[in-house]
């Protein structure tokens, strides 16, 4: 328990116990640990394919969770309140989401200049003592953030047309922007937004309407280029044309009940490309069967419980938004990538939270992970 220092109605300095929420921190690590353990079996082939130690890709996600960690638990310590305060420049305060909004616009604007590709996808900016990374996975923490603070600047106003509006245009700038590139995440983005204001609104009529501007958005993205077009081809007759899926789900059968065990799948050994990123979830059943990803889900249940807990308990809305839109970000990562690799839903890049290989996205996840720590440390009984 770590105590907070507040002034009563006779400007006293009072001591006020809160909790530090451990079981969260448990059972992010337990998540962290497995997906190192997983990157390590599934990346060995691939770093020998091109002929780097067996161990790279390992030691690479290894520092990446070293640094989210340490984001995680730094976050978790401070008070979330801050974000609202923000700084201010030239007696104009600005808000810190504010600030971040405007970051990712301006990166994913810079994609479109400077990005560098990957299998066809240009998602990546290259920035000098920063590094190689994803500016998209920055912009759904910019999101959670963003959409939170509005919805708290005037609740009540979510309930008109014109507030919940206003809403979906500050999400549809950046989620369009993502989409060029990267729609799956760009759907994701707009989802997050959609959790956080269903929660805080009472109009169901609105997110209806909502529901059918996306549907209808996202269908014209997909109809109007065409690798997203055969995409839909391949998950309509995935044993001809959708290879990658249908090594996976050859992956998934072979693994029966208790699976081949820890290292010995054959699908990684050539057969699924980048087999160490979005489609790990295949490499699991292979290697640790139907008990195994039983075990996996259970644990995201357990941690998707815990951040519901905190989000329903938290002190104030803001707080509660900034949980409800991490919430909604770790599950529908979850089950899309999920749906993917069982070819539920056509191919897309999402990675599954906590275990896939990506060094952007995992610090990003611990960075939301410090946020929900954050606002459960003030919550002053226990959960």
């Amino acid at each position: 328990m770590a105590p907070q220092v507040e002034e009563n109605a006779n400007n006293t300095k009072v001591k006020k116990e809160t909790h530090y929420d451990f079981t969260l921190v448990i059972l992010t690590m337990v998540l962290v640990f497995f997906g190192l353990v997983m990157v390590c079996s599934a990346s060995t082939y691939t770093a020998i394919k091109y002929e780097v130690s067996a161990t790279h890709y390992l030691m690479r996600q290894g520092l990446f969770a070293a640094v989210g960690f340490a984001i995680m638990l730094f976050a978790g310590k401070l008070n979330y309140n801050m974000i609202l305060k923000g700084i201010s420049i030239k007696g104009y305060r600005i808000n810190f989401a504010v600030i971040l909004y405007i970051v990712c616009i301006i990166l994913q604007m810079m994609i479109f200049v400077i990005g560098e590709s990957t299998n066809g996808s240009t998602r990546w900016i290259n920035l000098p003592l920063i590094g190689r990374f994803q500016p998209s996975e920055i912009s759904k923490i910019c999101i959670i953030l963003m959409v939170a603070h509005l919805i708290n600047l005037a609740p009540k106003k979510l309930d008109s047309f014109w507030g919940f509006f206003g809403i979906l245009i500050w999400s549809g700038i950046l989620s369009g922007l993502v989409s060029k590139e990267n729609l799956s995440t760009a759907i994701i983005i707009m989802g997050i937004a959609f959790v956080i204001s269903f929660i805080a609104s009472k109009r169901i009529v609105y997110f209806l309407v909502c529901f059918l501007f996306l549907a209808g958005g996202a269908t014209l993205l997909i109809t109007s280029v065409g690798y997203r077009m055969s995409r839909i081809e391949q998950w309509l007759d995935v044993e001809h044309k959708g290879y990658q899926i249908l090594q996976g789900l050859y992956a998934i059968c072979s693994g029966g009940v208790f699976g081949k065990g820890l290292g010995n799948s054959v699908q990684k050994l050539g057969y699924i490309p980048e087999v160490h990123t979005d489609m790990i979830f295949s490499i699991i059943c292979e290697e640790l069967g139907i008990l195994g990803v039983i075990v996996l889900l259970t644990v995201y249940i357990m941690l998707l419980w815990r951040i519901f807990k905190i989000m329903v308990n938290a002190p104030d809305l803001y707080g509660s938004l900034i949980v409800a839109g991490v919430f909604a970000h770790i599950s529908l990562q979850i089950i899309m990538n999920i749906a993917v690799v069982t070819n539920t839903i056509p191919s897309t890049g999402v990675t599954l939270p906590f275990v896939s290989y990506g060094g952007t996205s995992l610090v990003c996840m611990l960075a939301e992970m410090g946020l929900v720590l954050s606002v459960s440390s003030h919550i002053e009984h226990d959960i």
